[in-house]
């Protein structure tokens, strides 16, 4: 490098090149970058200084130096800094003009001006000094001549139009127009795509150019939607112009002008008020922080780059070790943990007393009333134990007094039990069932305001599978009742009648005493089928929907089709939440679809007809907020048979989604379930999720920029005509359908070997009762040591459904619950090791009302561990009381875990808390001997990789952020000291290894992990508590039953540590945010190709008649490229100039 610098020797010069040219074309980069880090390109750029001062120019020592400056530079990240300093711009620009008349140099010096203007700073600088001007000299209309030189000019001005000022430039003095007409010439003249580089270069002009507003504004007046719409028609047939198509769809999708949703106002549709002073102030949409994240997500900011923000992911790890270390300090005074002694009944029982109560008593005072008129947030203590509304053990059943509608309710139960389960007396089926009635129609007499008819949504009575299902034989005796609907009372009853299905742990009648006890925000009075009639998971799991090439870019055409050709847009509302009229009797438009989904966890706001088959939807807000738009479930009927219907969301707001990945949304049909085929199913085809044109205001942003929407699109052809189906993101889970859950399982447990108690931790901010359940086994006698080994035994506490959207959360908590109480030896096992606190819904609000992310109060429960208020976030509030107080009398929980779903990863998998773990991947210096962790919190994850086949250890983490810390993991970690303190995220998709790889996870492969996790906590405890004898002796063996499955798993993920939790490449590049500039082409492997092309060329490669085939351009065509200028004589196509740009109608060259 010396050398170079200070010899003027000639010979000695080449030489050096020579052999640089040579190393830094074979191997890896590494070479070059070696050749960096010793000042090569400080060195280079002092030979080119003075290789310019010689007169006339030595082409021979000139071009191997442009060559090699191209290599390294591009690989260099200060090099346009280096290129400043040195004052080499004007010096490149100089040898450009010099060589306008001799190709081959003036091509090398054009790759060099290219990596130049890869520096924003220096291409601004560049194009001050007239850079544009002189590329729009060489940049031609179609020719076979000088291709490689207009190539090189045209990567040249795609650098320097990143830059903004650059772009402005360019708009201002007319290039914009002209680029577009560029692009005509070669695309109409290119009929055997030859030089596909050369187009799709004047389009990544194009696509920077349209980076600003301006751009844009000028794109759209010079036609260019259309012009670009045409050619990628055009293109379309040919999978080799894919680069063109993609280039050309991200452009057409920026540029498309930008709209406010269809909606009056991006707040909900409903509006709770809130107690005191406190007000629903709508959250700044323009700096999300943690909206986006779902359960533990990172942080998805909606910013112009958005692949930068995995850059800022460790800035969001805490450092500060004082703020990670554990400090159990109260948020509340001392004295109100009192409070909370009576939610553990388990730690005083009288086991004399109870044993003199008979079944039947002990069945009805387990349970904890409803609380339709106690005070909000009323928390029974031992001094409150005889609230009116609050029954407890203890407490006679006469003193609440029979229910005088109790006799009237007698319907069947029917069979939901495992058979497997089934191993104790059942006689008294029928009297539970009646006094669960009872508590629910109590709840209504109790508060008059709540007292409603609930009906089950009309089924298509006119139908004709519907007369032939009900009325096989006389069809014409039906009588249309009075709004289209039958009674309430006679659709049951036929239902029940004619068609009684068997799913288990689901009972229609139980789940339609609690949903009429359910206190919502739009008053529901209509009842969803498949919450009514319950789920059987399919026999079989889906396999991921493959994704249909190019799916994502027709679905992008097909929106700038309809701006640009409008005929065939019909734009018809035919549902909307807030107009009073189609709340209460859905429009129905003739030939389209009727929607609804005012019932329990329903969520539409909007839907308008586009086209015949096609339905843009809007989803409602989270109550008392205008954003968390991704959770949808809704009913749709009216449809024709075998006709693909179009669904497009146009107002999600995840950055990316699952449903890119091969996750399908799920369908219920009513006619499939009337036919014994009762199921939630995946459904729908050529699905994709991209990044709309919509946007919100400013003002509805707080005064912040607006975001920008995304769209989910999905077709669906319905199995039957004139069916009722529903459609979901994921598997529903109502608060109705777990309080039901919550009666069978108490109904159905031995209660000889299941402790089980029921209370209720608080009321909701919108009145709804939020179950706490207290699980364990019962003692084996009333000996003292068994007593004590009953009230000594570890707790576990559990909770889910924190945010309404993650319904996978309840179906494994689902199954945890169904374990837990079921016969299972392991089962009973568990109970006898551990005291189980569950509350298994901390969010029913938001679950009622259709939320995806909030409570009623509008913030996100899971960032108010930290501070929680009383009246607007009583479950955790409670919820964190209740731990407080565990802690105070030195019972803190040995695991706490806290139930979610992750929509953007795959597997199951934990999130926990380690010092260490986060102060490394930080890159802090971790002093051993100062900060010491028991690393004990990796036991049950690794005990879960092995035994449970949907969950990775690979894809879990242990690292404590910032954004973080008041959410329930963190600060259960910290304040209560609890070690392993976890948040476990289920997928909505499928897993990327194991027996699931390739599958979408079901109801039933959810159910199992909550099982899983049980036998993971078993599996810990015999790791990690002293245990007896006796238990040891029984674990033994009843794990030894396990160990081939055990075996089988540890097999199938001994080679987890080889995945990765990311994507994989989908068949298509997709470009979810038009606005980066993050792509493909930054990859300069291309120049490199050109620059050994060219090399080939001058050591006297002579090539074959013909010209580049895309990649190359090499031809005989190509040695008269360096010696001729004139243009091609047919490129006449458009009235263009036939010389080079700077002369072109419409604008002027400045002089260079």
């Amino acid at each position: 490098m010396c050398d170079i610098k200070s010899s003027c020797d000639k010979d000695v010069i080449l030489n050096i090149l020579s052999v640089l040219t040579d190393l830094l074309s074979l191997g890896t980069g590494r070479r070059i970058h070696y050749v960096i880090s010793k000042g090569g390109s400080e060195a280079l750029l002092q030979a080119l200084a003075t290789a310019a001062r010689t007169e006339p120019l030595d082409h021979s020592t000139l071009l191997p130096l442009l060559r090699l400056l191209a290599r390294v530079g591009q690989r260099d990240r200060k090099f346009g800094l280096k290129v400043q300093k040195a004052e080499a711009t004007d010096i490149i620009l100089s040898l450009t003009r010099r060589n306008l008349d001799h190709h081959l140099p003036l091509t090398h010096c054009l790759w060099v001006l290219r990596v130049c203007a890869s520096n924003v700073t220096t291409g601004t600088m560049l194009g001050i000094n007239g850079a544009m001007e002189l590329l729009f000299k060489v940049i031609t209309p179609y020719s076979k001549r000088h291709v490689r030189t207009v190539r090189a000019a045209i990567g040249a001005l795609a650098a320097l139009l990143k830059s903004r000022s650059n772009s402005r430039r360019a708009v201002n003095r007319g290039y914009l127009g002209g680029l577009l007409r560029l692009y005509q010439d070669w695309h109409h003249h290119d009929v055997s795509n030859n030089y596909i580089y050369i187009r799709r270069g004047l389009l990544l002009c194009l696509k920077y150019i349209t980076n600003i507003q301006l751009g844009r504004e000028t794109f759209l007046g010079s036609k260019g939607m259309e012009i670009l719409f045409t050619s990628v028609q055009d293109c379309l047939s040919c999978k080799n112009l894919d680069p063109i198509i993609t280039t050309a769809t991200q452009i057409l999708r920026k540029c498309y002008p930008k709209e406010h949703l269809p909606v009056v106002t991006v707040r909900s549709s409903y509006s709770f008020p809130l107690p005191g002073n406190a007000k629903a102030e709508p959250q700044c949409e323009g700096s999300e922080g943690d909206y986006e994240s779902d359960g533990e997500e990172e942080a998805e900011k909606d910013l112009d780059n958005e692949d930068g923000e995995s850059k800022e992911e460790d800035y969001d790890l805490e450092t500060d070790v004082n703020k990670l270390r554990s400090r159990p300090v109260l948020d509340r005074p001392e004295e109100d943990l009192g409070q909370y002694e009576a939610m553990c009944p388990e730690l005083s029982l009288n086991f004399q007393e109870l044993e003199l109560e008979s079944e039947e008593e002990k069945s009805l005072k387990d349970r904890t009333e409803n609380l339709p008129s106690a005070p909000f947030h009323f928390i029974p203590s031992a001094t409150s134990a005889k609230h009116p509304n609050c029954r407890w053990r203890n407490q006679s059943v006469t003193e609440m007094g029979p229910d005088p509608e109790e006799q009237d309710f007698k319907v069947p139960l029917q069979s939901w039990r495992k058979k497997k389960e089934c191993r104790w007396d059942q006689n008294d089926e029928k009297k539970d069932i009646a006094e669960a009635a009872q508590d629910t129609d109590s709840c209504e007499n109790e508060d008059a305001a709540r007292s409603r008819v609930l009906e089950l949504r009309p089924l298509p009575k006119d139908a004709a599978w519907y007369k032939k299902l009900f009325y096989p034989h006389c069809e014409a005796s039906i009588d249309p009742s009075p709004g289209g609907r039958l009674e309430s009372s006679d659709t049951v009853r036929n239902l029940l009648e004619k068609h009684q299905e068997d799913v288990l742990f689901h009972s229609p009648h139980l789940y339609t005493a609690r949903a009429k006890c359910v206190k919502s925000i739009p008053g529901y009075r209509d009842l969803a089928f498949p919450d009514f009639w319950g789920h059987q998971p399919p026999p079989h799991s889906k396999p991921m929907l493959e994704r249909k090439q190019g799916v994502q870019r027709e679905k992008v055409l097909d929106d700038v089709r309809r701006l640009i050709q409008p005929g065939d847009v019909i734009g018809r509302t035919v549902f909307d939440l807030d107009e009073p009229s189609s709340r209460s009797s859905p429009a129905q438009a003739p030939g389209c679809l009727t929607f609804f989904s005012k019932f329990e966890s329903g969520n539409l706001r909007k839907a308008i007809q586009v086209r015949e088959f096609e339905y843009d939807l809007i989803m409602n807000a989270d109550v008392n907020s205008n954003q968390h738009h991704q959770w949808f479930y809704f009913e749709v009927r009216d449809m024709k048979l075998a006709v693909p219907y179009r669904f497009n969301i146009i107002n999600c707001e995840k950055f990316n989604s699952q449903f890119n990945y091969g996750m399908q949304p799920v369908m219920y049909s009513v006619k499939e379930a009337l036919q014994g085929r009762a199921r939630w199913i995946r459904a729908g085809h050529d699905i994709c999720y991209y990044k709309n044109h919509y946007h919100c205001r400013a003002a509805a942003a707080g005064g912040m920029r607006g975001k920008f929407y995304y769209t989910l699109t999905f077709s669906i052809k319905f199995p039957h005509k004139d069916d009722v189906c529903y459609l979901a993101y994921h598997y529903p889970y109502t608060y109705s359908t777990m309080m039901s859950h919550l009666d069978i399982l108490e109904q159905n447990r031995n209660p000889k070997k299941v402790y089980w108690r029921q209370q209720t931790l608080c009321q909701t901010l919108g009145g709804n009762p939020c179950p706490l359940l207290t699980i364990t086994a019962m003692p084996e006698s009333k000996k003292g040591d068994d007593l004590e080994q009953f009230c000594n035994r570890p707790y576990v506490f559990l909770t889910a459904r924190v945010h309404p959207g993650e319904s996978n959360a309840s179906w494994v908590m689902k199954g945890t619950l169904e374990f837990l109480v079921s016969s299972d030896p392991i089962a009973d096992l568990l109970r006898k090791c551990f005291i189980f606190k569950i509350v298994p819904m901390l969010n029913p609000d938001g679950v009622i009302n259709g939320n995806y992310r909030c409570s009623l109060s509008g913030d996100d429960l899971n960032r108010q561990w930290l501070t929680p208020n009383s009246q607007l976030h009583p479950t955790i509030y409670h919820a964190k009381g209740l731990l407080y107080y565990l802690r105070s009398i030195g019972r803190a929980p040995l695991v706490f875990c806290d139930y979610h779903g992750h929509s953007q990863k795959k597997n199951v998998f934990l999130y926990g808390c380690s010092i260490k773990e986060t102060l490394w991947q930080a890159g802090c210096m971790v002093d051993t001997a100062v900060i010491t962790e028991d690393v004990g919190y990796r036991t049950l994850p690794k005990i879960l990789d092995k035994v449970a086949p949907a969950f990775v250890m690979n894809s879990c983490s242990f690292l404590v952020e910032k954004s973080r810390e008041s959410t329930a993991r963190v600060v259960v970690w910290k304040e209560m000291g609890v070690l392993r303190s976890y948040t476990m995220e289920s997928t909505y998709c499928s897993c990327s290894h194991g027996l699931y790889k390739g599958l979408q996870l079901g109801t039933q492969e959810l159910e199992e992990m909550g099982s899983k996790f049980c036998l993971g906590l078993l599996i810990l405890h015999l790791k990690s508590v002293p245990c007896s004898k006796e238990v040891m002796a029984q674990a033994a063996l009843l794990l030894d039953l396990e160990e081939e499955i055990t075996d089988r798993a540890q097999r199938r993920c001994s080679n987890s540590s080889l995945e990765s939790d990311d994507e994989p490449p989908c068949v298509e590049d997709i470009d979810y945010n038009t606005d980066s500039i993050s792509d493909c082409e930054e990859d300069f492997s291309e120049l490199d190709q050109e620059i050994q092309e060219s090399l080939s060329w001058v050591e006297g490669e002579r090539e074959d008649e013909g010209v580049t085939t895309g990649k190359t351009c090499s031809s005989r065509a190509l040695k008269g490229l360096y010696i001729s200028n004139q243009p091609a004589p047919n490129s006449t196509a458009l009235p263009l100039g036939s010389t080079a740009l700077g002369l072109y109608n419409g604008f002027k060259s400045s002089p260079v």
